[in-house]
């Protein structure tokens, strides 16, 4: 754990914001990479760089407003809290619909092909959330709840205790890694496995969003911080997200792949 990356003074560089940064110019980059190799001609790879940028923007303001309005209640009570919002992470599915909100706009505004687009920038973004994980792990935050099973993880960094709430000096199952690495498989199995072998436009993007609801519904079994909020104190928000994502996954697969057998 190390949540400060350089410090002078009273001036820092957050790990957190350093490891974000990392996943977001590696993403892009790689996906504007797929696009050239995939025939978008240079107008299109630019218009595709725009859209990645604001969809990025858009996401990180939907992680923070989701973060806010599952623990609403709490910060109407505390708003100076609110300072610690803008330093943490955020709520990931608060960013997926906000880089999608933000994403549909742009895709409408420069006419490009939604499903082709998705399934070049899908891995990456699966890449860029294993470097935003690596983040959660240096800041503290997206911890996981105490455990003893011989390989959890124990905090002492008393800024990251005081900013996201991080418990200190307990072992606890190291959720952000158990994050981070699942991201990095589904990058590797969607890029190097089923990338090679798509057999219709829009088979990478839901094949991403069927993987990562899996594995976020399996880990946030494991999670201690409770500011993600409940639904029906059973699931968590984003357990109750990945649910509603998964079956969305499944019905989109089916009837994309049922359309291009019928225009076969």
């Amino acid at each position: 754990m190390h949540p400060k990356l350089i410090e002078i003074g009273n001036f820092y560089i957050p790990t957190y914001g350093f490891f974000v940064a990392l996943g977001v110019i590696v993403g892009v980059w790689l996906t504007l990479k797929l696009a050239a190799k995939e025939g978008f001609d240079k107008k299109q790879i630019d218009q595709i760089s725009n859209l990645a940028i604001y969809s990025i923007l858009g996401g990180l303001l939907g992680s923070k407003l989701l973060l806010i309005i599952v623990d609403l209640k709490y910060y109407i009570q505390n708003p100076g809290d609110l300072l610690y919002v803008v330093r943490s992470g955020g709520v990931y599915y608060g960013g997926l619909i906000g880089g999608l909100v933000t994403g549909i706009y742009f895709f409408r505004k420069y006419k490009l092909p939604v499903w082709k687009v998705g399934d070049v920038a899908a891995p990456h973004i699966a890449l860029g959330q294993f470097f935003g994980r690596l983040g959660c792990f240096s800041a503290g935050c997206c911890y996981g709840k105490a455990c003893s099973c011989g390989w959890g993880v124990t905090f002492h960094s008393e800024f990251a205790h005081n900013v996201v709430g991080t418990p200190l000096g307990v072992p606890l199952y190291p959720t952000q890694l158990m994050h981070a690495f699942s991201n990095l498989a589904i990058f590797l199995l969607l890029r190097f496995y089923f990338y090679p072998k798509k057999k219709f436009d829009g088979q990478i993007l839901w094949l991403y969003v069927f993987f990562y609801s899996i594995t976020r519904f399996i880990i946030e079994f494991f999670r201690g911080d409770t500011v993600r909020g409940f639904v029906f104190g059973i699931l968590s928000t984003s357990q109750f997200i990945s649910v509603i994502m998964f079956f969305v996954a499944v019905f989109m697969l089916y009837k994309l792949k049922a359309e291009k057998g019928k225009n076969a």
